[in-house]
């Protein structure tokens, strides 16, 4: 086996994409400060620093079926790591299997300090994880990160650091959640040729240019619309509004987005990260939010 820096280790699992996973998390820890007292903190970091171990079995996990499905290869944008010959497939696979391994054990171990409900979470997540490659070859994608780094995290983790089962989180979920979808709606959208033919079929593919341009914007910004209205109708409070103070990078990512009907994919090449960064001001500013509500 070929020796590897540490600097490439952390290149293969892809950590600009973490705040994907982290940030619901870090959101929901916000959440439970403002709105709970018995809160277990052990249990909510302990839930953190899994699912950002579980999002780095997935990344490699991925890039392994797209590699041997031929959706990653020289010419494509994203993920090097296996086409430039950086790593062997079977490296990334035992790198993936041990990360899946490891998360699955931090998992078992959180529920048995926790209850059953937690279980089912877990599972849900593994399963995520397992099929994502084979649904996203089949335009669910975007269903399956929506489930992976929005619902199931945000219940999971007030679950594991509350012992309850709070709907509530959802109103927060789902703001979060439809910008991390949009970081893989503009990287499928980006990725169309490609995927074409490699003979797969993402949701981007299924509507088409237009109107996946269309949806970007809606992820982007309608979660700044949708944080006012729960914050007018008293589901969150005012100063959830702090995400306002994102938007105009939002907007910037809206401009890009809308460039690639002018001059294609290269518009784009690198946008995936750029939402990513959002994701990361956005949940950041709403986690403020919640915090300075609960002092």
């Amino acid at each position: 086996m070929k020796k590897h820096t540490a600097k490439e280790w952390l290149i293969a699992v892809r950590p600009w994409s973490f705040p994907a996973s982290a940030m619901p998390v870090i959101v929901t820890l916000a959440y439970l400060f403002a709105r709970h007292d018995d809160v277990n903190w052990v249990n909510g970091v302990w839930a953190l620093l899994n699912i950002i171990v579980f999002h780095a079995a997935g990344n490699t996990w991925s890039d392994c079926f797209d590699y041997r499905k031929g959706v990653d290869a020289e010419d494509t944008f994203g993920a090097r790591t296996l086409t430039s010959g950086m790593f062997s497939f079977m490296e990334i696979l035992t790198l993936s299997t041990v990360l899946l391994a490891v998360a699955v054990a931090g998992g078992v171990g959180l529920w048995l300090r926790t209850g059953m409900p937690l279980l089912y979470i877990g599972l849900g997540g593994v399963l995520c994880t397992v099929l994502y490659p084979i649904l996203k070859y089949n335009a669910l994608g975007d269903l399956v990160i929506f489930c992976a780094y929005a619902l199931l995290p945000t219940l999971g983790t007030v679950y594991a650091a509350a012992s309850v089962i709070d709907p509530g989180v959802l109103m927060i979920a789902v703001p979060v959640g439809s910008i991390t979808v949009a970081i893989l709606h503009c990287n499928n959208l980006r990725d169309i040729g490609t995927d074409s033919r490699a003979h797969i079929s993402t949701f981007a593919m299924k509507i088409g240019p237009r109107a996946s341009v269309a949806i970007y914007c809606l992820e982007i910004l309608g979660p700044f619309v949708w944080l006012t209205v729960c914050a007018f109708f008293g589901v969150v409070p005012w100063w959830c509004l702090l995400v306002w103070g994102a938007f105009f990078p939002a907007l910037q990512n809206v401009r890009t987005e809308v460039a690639y009907l002018k001059t294609g994919a290269s518009a784009i090449s690198g946008l995936d990260e750029a939402t990513a960064r959002l994701q990361l001001l956005f949940s950041f500013l709403l986690a403020a939010g919640f915090v300075i509500s609960g002092i």
